[in-house]
């Protein structure tokens, strides 16, 4: 079933959170899952205050899902995109 899909961006945004603060969000659907991870979205959620990320989501290849909370990365459960938004906009409140 996958094998003719190409990848199909979901999202591009970024959106101002305040003068010094944005976010960026980008999630793909891709034909087949990347290492590490057990589902068929890429993706890369950054949080940036004064130039510096601070919280950011990603999966990058043979790292599988995980989150960086300042210097700290811990896994993350990914389940679907709509929960992964909603995950990293909560994060986002705590932060601020």
């Amino acid at each position: 079933m996958f094998s003719n899909m190409k990848a199909r961006l979901l999202l591009r945004q970024r959106k101002v959170i305040s003068a010094n603060a944005f976010a960026e969000l980008v999630v793909w659907q891709l034909p087949a899952a990347v290492s590490g991870s057990a589902h068929a979205f890429k993706y890369r959620l950054a949080f940036v205050v004064d130039g510096m990320c601070v919280l950011r989501y990603d999966n990058e290849s043979g790292k599988g899902d995980h989150r960086h909370i300042g210097k700290r990365e811990t896994p993350y459960q990914f389940t679907t995109p709509e929960k992964l938004l909603s995950d990293f906009w909560n994060d986002v409140e705590r932060i601020k």
